[in-house]
């Protein structure tokens, strides 16, 4: 009796073991990499736009007539891709292409356009800029956390051409420190919006660079992050998405507040958060419909598409939530396959929304 209870207390234990290992195997389904096709696809949207002048929405405030001047005397480095965080956003897109395919054959000639723009010189015109009384807000905190997104790249590629325009664009990359150091302390309330104001996605981009780059920035991130975010629950996603929206203010939180918090911490957190999100997420969130790309406004739902991806992919994977992982992927799939290079609307700016999501795969 008693070697009966004994092997049958064996075998319950190995019952369990197993299913432990069944829940922390790690995920292993086909990735959306980055390959040398989806390469040759994306990087031509922002290679032709960067260096594109017009049309343009320039987004600033007039002190006087002498403001009145080309986008490319404005913005010397910025200039392209219709608005100045697009074209920022558009070389951050280049050069991680060049970055992750060392022999893309396309790379010399992205080089070329990237040295052309990132210089000492021009950079120094764009920072010229942001310290007018007038720009005080200039693209801020979209803006600038795309920036902080370039400087990031440069400062991780060891490349000596990455390097020395890393070393050109410091001076905008600090006074962008200081904007964010000197910001977030009068930011009692997050913009919890779809499109370039939210907080959530700022925070994030941002808090990617400074743990790296400026630890300072970083603490003040987590904290504002947690002070923002930290007693929210029951957040309304089915009201989302918004009709003009490119971010889902619900997902950046959570994909925020997972960098944020510990695992132990977070779980607690998303489910108080998005309850019932954990066990069916696509029960909360459904493919979002494009009806017309030729329209800004409405093209923006491509990249909305493309940041639920990278957003599911971050949580799936800090979860090891297969059906996160799998929504994402339908997302980005439903997006990449209409993706239209005829439509300036979203091809100014949509292979950095795409190429992100891939890399967060």
């Amino acid at each position: 009796m008693k070697k009966h209870l004994f092997l049958f207390s064996i075998m319950i234990l190995l019952t369990a073991c197993n299913q432990v290992k069944k829940e922390v195997a790690p995920i292993l389904l086909n990735r959306f990499e980055l390959t040398t096709e989806r390469a040759n696809f994306l990087y031509h949207f922002a290679y032709d736009c960067i260096d594109q002048e017009y049309p343009n929405k320039l987004g600033q405030v007039l002190e006087n007539a002498t403001d009145l001047k080309e986008p490319s005397d404005l913005h010397p480095a910025f200039y392209g891709c219709f608005d100045w965080h697009s074209a920022v956003h558009g070389h951050w897109t280049l050069i991680n292409i060049i970055k992750e395919l060392p022999d893309f054959e396309h790379r010399e000639a992205i080089l070329k356009k990237l040295q052309k723009s990132l210089t000492e010189e021009n950079i120094l015109k764009e920072v010229a800029y942001f310290n007018a009384i007038s720009a005080k807000n200039f693209e801020r905190t979209y803006g600038w956390a795309w920036l902080l997104k370039v400087a990031e790249v440069l400062n991780d590629w060891e490349a000596p051409e990455a390097k020395l325009m890393a070393k050109n664009l410091a001076p905008l990359v600090s006074l962008i420190e200081t904007k964010y150091l000197e910001f977030l302390p009068k930011l009692i309330y997050p913009i919890r919006v779809g499109e370039h104001a939210n907080t959530a996605f700022g925070l994030s981009f941002a808090l990617d660079y400074a743990r790296k780059y400026n630890p300072a920035l970083a603490q003040l991130i987590v904290s504002k992050a947690k002070a923002y975010y930290l007693e929210d629950v029951n957040a309304p996603i089915t009201w989302e998405p918004g009709g003009f929206d490119f971010l889902s203010p619900c997902l950046q939180e959570a994909a925020l507040m997972q960098k944020v918090l510990t695992k132990e911490e977070f779980i607690p957190w998303l489910d108080a958060f998005l309850p019932g999100f954990r066990g069916n997420p696509s029960r909360l969130l459904q493919l979002v419909t494009v009806t017309d790309r030729s329209d800004g406004k409405l093209a923006h739902l491509d990249g909305l598409n493309y940041s639920r991806a990278w957003c599911l992919y971050q949580l799936g994977k800090g979860l090891n939530n297969r059906p996160m992982i799998a929504l994402g992927r339908q997302h980005f799939e439903y997006s990449y396959k209409k993706m239209d290079s005829g439509e300036y609307a979203g091809a100014h700016w949509l292979a950095s929304f795409a190429l992100y999501a891939l890399l967060e795969d």
